[in-house]
């Protein structure tokens, strides 16, 4: 996994252009984004989950030649919430796409507790169960249909709109 401070590097792993062999890797943009890492467990469990899974995956995307990016954002306003196109917390883009398609969401007394009402959080539907953070492999085939069936950067795309539950924590926080 990439530190995104560091410049290019080559398939070999070496600085782009340092080993002679001219091959750079192609990047692949995790992007974490959540409302708050301090007090709510969905948050911090799809952190954790992955982390684990970009550990355990990351080796293999290195030698067939890509360059792992994980950004982490903290959504801290409706101004950024804009910015990232952000619909639920958390959420997980891989190269600009949620990996969510339909969002499902259920109450999180969490994020609650931070804004004193009801907040709804994201809940990962995989193979047909509903989960508070996303399995593994949910993750890994995520990552792996992005790279093997990238997304068409001509696919209809709806506007925008924050969400009310987003509006609302952010109102009465």
């Amino acid at each position: 996994m990439c530190d995104t401070n560091k410049g290019p590097l080559c398939a070999c792993g070496d600085a782009a252009g340092s080993c002679g062999c001219d091959t750079e890797r192609t990047r692949l943009q995790i992007d974490f984004l959540y409302l708050d890492l301090s007090v709510c467990g969905r948050c911090q469990s799809t952190e954790s989950t992955l982390e684990k899974t970009l550990e355990e995956i990351g080796a293999l995307l290195t030698t067939a030649g890509y360059l792992v990016v994980l950004r982490k954002i903290h959504i801290d306003s409706i101004d950024k919430a804009i910015l990232h196109k952000f619909v639920s917390s958390p959420t997980i883009k891989v190269n600009g796409i949620d990996i969510v398609a339909n969002t499902e969401e259920s109450n999180c007394r969490d994020c609650g507790d931070l804004c004193g009402s009801e907040v709804d959080c994201r809940d990962w539907v995989y193979q047909g169960v509903r989960y508070t953070e996303p399995p593994k492999p949910m993750l890994i085939n995520a990552i792996l249909k992005e790279i093997y069936l990238p997304s068409s950067e001509n696919s209809i795309i709806n506007p925008y709109e924050v969400p009310e539950n987003i509006k609302r924590f952010f109102l009465l926080r």
